[in-house]
């Protein structure tokens, strides 16, 4: 991998990315208060059954075929999958985080101008937009393989998971770091499933998720907005 595409990764991947991913903990803040979530074991639990169950035949799949209507510019598929993807959102927080999430993203790809004027117009017209559509943008304007964009995105999933457990449950710094080298090698494996999952086969059906993000839209103590 060049020097560049392997800079442009960690760009996209870093927490300092000023998309507001540190407000969201998708649903973790609320197994925590269900007694779900209670140590540093059942937090890798927790963000290994999301790589593998949830991302890796939803998000991470989606990411891919968008990384290639972006490619070639196919503007209908594009706005046509976003909205099938953001309808898929099972609570109304989900919802509004990968909208705003998106949004953010959006806003930033046109103040650093990345990608060409063409793909740029495209994102333009893509209103409410999603998260891994803004995703899949920067990343195919950037010319960056897919198969690392989606260990980026995946990892960067992971890394702001175990910074809401070390909040929520609590965890230490320590526990936080054993649970990222744990999942090292199961986020090869939610890519490398992603990669193999045709359009027609992505699925985000993930119930529990959907209760629990439903629940903390109420419960009464939160440090998260999802």
């Amino acid at each position: 991998m060049l020097i560049a595409e392997l800079t442009a990764l960690l760009h996209l991947a870093s927490p300092a990315l000023p998309i507001g991913t540190f407000s969201y903990s998708q649903g973790l803040e609320a197994a925590v208060e269900a007694q779900w979530i209670r140590d540093g074991d059942t937090a890798r639990e927790w963000i290994e059954s999301g790589l593998l169950h949830v991302l890796a035949r939803g998000e991470l799949a989606f990411i891919g075929h968008q990384f290639a209507r972006w490619q070639h510019d196919d503007a209908s598929a594009l706005a046509q999958a976003d909205r099938q993807f953001l309808a898929s959102r099972e609570a109304a927080e989900l919802r509004r985080e990968t909208e705003q999430m998106g949004w953010s993203l959006k806003q930033l790809a046109f103040s650093l101008e990345w990608g060409d004027a063409a793909r740029r117009a495209t994102l333009e017209t893509l209103t409410p937009l999603s998260q891994p559509t803004a995703f899949a943008f920067a990343a195919a304007v950037h010319e960056l393989p897919v198969d690392a964009a989606l260990a980026a995105y995946a990892f960067a999933w992971a890394e702001n998971q175990v910074a809401a457990a070390i909040k929520a449950v609590p965890l230490g710094q320590l526990a936080g770091q054993r649970i990222l080298m744990a999942v090292r090698p199961v986020i090869e494996r939610a890519c490398a499933r992603a990669l193999d999952t045709p359009p027609e086969r992505i699925n985000t059906f993930s119930p529990m998720l959907g209760v629990l993000s439903a629940r903390h839209e109420t419960q009464y103590s939160r440090l998260f907005r999802s």
